[in-house]
C-alpha cells in the first residue's frame, strides 16, 4: 500500500511538473510573439528637419532616415541584429516605415529584413533589378519575399530618375542603371538625398564599375554627406567619384575587427583629403545626423 501511494505521489509530482513546464513554454511563447509581431504605435515626431541614424550593427548597414514623419529604412544588417534594429526604431517611436529599401540581396545589408517587415506597418518595398539566375536561393531572401506576400507589402524595382518624396526631402535613384554585372554588390540601389541646399549621397555596396556608370548618368554632385560604398572598402569610393562629389561628411559602416579589413586604409585617406570629418560605426557606433536645409549637426554614440 505504501508502495502504492509512492508511486502516486509521483506521478502527480511528474504532472505538476509537466504543467510548469507547459506554462513557462507558453509563457516565453506569448512573450516572443508580443515582442517581435506586435504593431507598434506609430509616435514618430513630425518635424521639419531632416534625421540620418547610421544605426550600429557590426558588419553590416542599417540607415533610418525621416523628414515630416515621412519615414525609411535603408536595409537592417543581419538577423542576428533584427531584435536590436526594431528596439532602436521603437524606441524612435517608429511604428511605420513608408519606405524600405534593400540595397541589395546579400544577409549583412537585409539578413534580418523579413523580421522589420514582420513587425512594422510598411508603405512599398524598393529593390534594384537583377537577371533571375543571379538572384540568391538563400533562406533569407525567401523569407523577405514570403513575409511581404504574407502583409501584402508591395515589392518595386527602381529605376533611374525615380523620385521618393521624403517629407522635404527627396530621393533620386541613381542606379544601378540596368546593365548586368558580375558582382552583385555593382547591382546595389544608390540614391542622391536632397533636403534645401544639402545633398547626401547612398551607395550601398556599389563598387567601382557601378560608380562609374552613376558617374556617367550625370546626376553626382558636390555633397554635404557621403555613406562610403561597400563599408569602406578599396573597391569602392574611387578617386574619380570622390573628386566629384567632394564630401564634407563621410560616414562608414562596418563592423569592429571585421575578417575582410574595412575600412581600407586608402580609402579612409582618400575622403579624409576632402571630408572635415569621417564617422566609423565601429569606432563611433551609431551615427545620428541632423539636417535643417543648410547645415547639419552630427551626434555620435561615442567619441573617438
Amino acid at each position: 500500500m505504501a508502495e502504492k501511494r509512492e508511486k502516486e505521489r509521483e506521478r502527480r509530482k511528474k504532472k505538476a511538473l509537466n504543467l510548469l513546464w507547459l506554462l513557462i513554454t507558453a509563457a516565453v511563447l506569448v512573450f516572443l510573439g508580443w515582442r517581435y509581431f506586435r504593431k507598434p504605435v506609430h509616435t514618430f515626431p513630425n518635424e521639419d528637419k531632416l534625421v540620418m541614424h547610421f544605426i550600429d550593427v557590426g558588419q553590416g548597414d542599417c540607415t533610418f532616415i525621416a523628414a515630416n514623419g515621412v519615414t525609411m529604412l535603408v536595409d537592417c544588417g543581419e538577423n542576428e541584429v533584427s531584435e536590436q534594429v526594431t528596439d532602436y526604431l521603437r524606441g524612435l517611436g517608429v511604428g511605420r516605415l513608408d519606405y524600405i529599401i534593400a540595397t541589395h540581396p546579400h544577409s549583412d545589408h537585409m539578413g534580418g529584413m523579413y523580421r522589420i517587415i514582420d513587425v512594422f506597418d510598411v508603405g512599398e518595398v524598393l529593390i534594384p533589378h537583377i537577371p533571375d539566375e543571379q538572384i540568391p536561393t538563400a533562406v533569407f531572401y525567401e523569407r523577405f519575399l514570403e513575409s511581404c506576400a504574407a502583409k501584402n507589402v508591395p515589392i518595386e524595382e527602381v529605376h533611374v530618375g525615380q523620385v521618393l518624396e521624403i517629407g522635404s526631402a527627396r530621393a533620386e535613384i541613381i542606379a544601378p542603371d540596368g546593365s548586368v554585372y558580375e558582382n552583385i554588390n555593382n547591382y546595389s540601389v544608390s540614391f542622391m538625398l536632397t533636403h534645401g541646399r544639402n545633398k547626401c549621397l547612398f551607395t550601398g555596396d556599389a563598387e567601382a564599375e557601378s560608380e562609374a556608370a552613376m558617374i556617367q548618368v550625370g546626376r553626382l554632385s558636390k555633397v554635404m554627406l557621403y555613406k562610403a560604398g561597400h563599408h569602406g572598402s578599396s573597391h569602392s569610393s574611387t578617386e574619380e567619384l570622390i573628386d566629384i562629389i567632394r564630401p564634407q561628411t563621410a560616414v562608414i559602416s562596418c563592423g569592429s575587427e571585421n575578417p575582410y579589413g574595412h575600412p581600407a586604409d586608402s580609402t579612409v585617406k582618400r575622403l579624409e583629403r576632402y571630408a572635415d570629418v569621417v564617422c566609423r560605426t565601429d569606432v563611433n557606433g551609431t551615427v545620428i545626423v541632423e539636417s535643417n536645409g543648410a547645415n547639419i549637426n552630427i551626434t555620435c554614440e561615442r567619441a573617438k
